[in-house]
Order: structure tokens, then sequence, then C-alpha cells
């Protein structure tokens, strides 16, 4: 994906000293407030583009957090599965989420996610919700393993289902995700 804006660059510096700057508030915040950043943005997205657009910018949105996420915040260097558990710990100590690989085989994955911020705890809705979470992934991945991955969500909690669950395998060539 190619969303290049000209005016602005997201640099990881540019997130600011937290500690510094929330003094007495702390880093937290509640999940409320980031919902409520995520559905008003939506809101107003939805005036201008269609569900699909809105659905790429938030993955790429998703897919650009996941590459610096996992350069800044993640031991790329181990092997697999000292990456995968380096992953889960930090998701659920910066309370994103609980995250367990399900099922493995030659070509792919299955990651579920339970209690994410996107979506648990909401109404039923029959919408799946977390298209950033799929970008998200996308970028972990291919920062690790410097390849593009295709991450495709299979279930959600806003479907019913007991966690949100996302399909990883690493991008063929010729493939457009």
């Amino acid at each position: 994906m190619n969303h290049e804006n000209k005016s602005y660059n997201f640099i990881w510096e540019g997130l600011g000293n937290i500690d510094e700057g929330r003094k007495n508030l702390g880093e937290n915040m509640p999940v409320l407030i980031y919902r409520l950043f995520q559905y008003t943005l939506k809101d107003i997205l939805a005036r201008e583009y269609d569900e699909e657009t809105i659905g790429l910018h938030y993955r790429a949105a998703g897919y650009l957090a996941g590459k610096e996420f996992a350069k800044n915040m993640l031991d790329i260097s181990g092997d697999f599965d000292a990456f995968i558990a380096d992953m889960a710990n930090k998701l659920q100590k910066l309370k994103m989420g609980i995250l367990h690989m399900e099922k493995e085989d030659s070509i792919s994955f299955v990651l579920a996610l339970s209690e994410d911020i996107d979506c648990s705890g909401r109404d039923i809705s029959g919408e799946m919700v977390c298209g950033y979470y799929e970008g998200l992934i996308g970028g972990i991945f291919e920062a690790y393993s410097n390849k593009p991955f295709t991450v495709k969500k299979i279930s959600c909690r806003s479907t019913g289902d007991g966690a949100c669950r996302f399909r990883v395998m690493e991008q063929q060539e010729g493939e457009k995700v």
C-alpha cells in the first residue's frame, strides 16, 4: 500500500515524551476515549468515502503503526517463537489485547486476540471492525521478517465470536494486499 502524504510523515519521535508531558495523569487512558476517537473518525470518513475505502485507510494506518511499533517496541532479532512471545507480552502489558497463536501450518497461522481495544464489550453488530488490527499485525510481521504479509480477519467479537481471529500468511509474489 502506498499512502504517502506530502504534508506530514509519521516518525516515532513525534509521539513525544509522554512521561514528561503527562506528569500527573500518566500514560494510560480509558479504552472509551480510544473508541471515541476511532468511531467518530470513522463517522467523519464515512461522510466522504465508502466502507471499502475507509477500511483501506484503517488498514494502512495500522500497517504503518505495526511497522513502527515492531521497530521501536519489540525484539525483532530473535527466533519466531521468541518474537511471538515478546509481541504477546507487549500487547498485554500495553492493554491492547491478549494474543494467542491458535493454529499453525506450513503456509499460514491464526492469531487470536481477546479483550482487544476495538470491539471487546461492544454489542454484536454483525460487522467486523478490526481493520486497523489487520494492518497492525501485517506491519509487525513485515518489520520482523522483511517480507510482506497478508492478514485477514476471519472472526470477530462484534459478530458474536469469542475472540478476534486473524489468518496470517506471507504475501505471495504479485499478490496485492
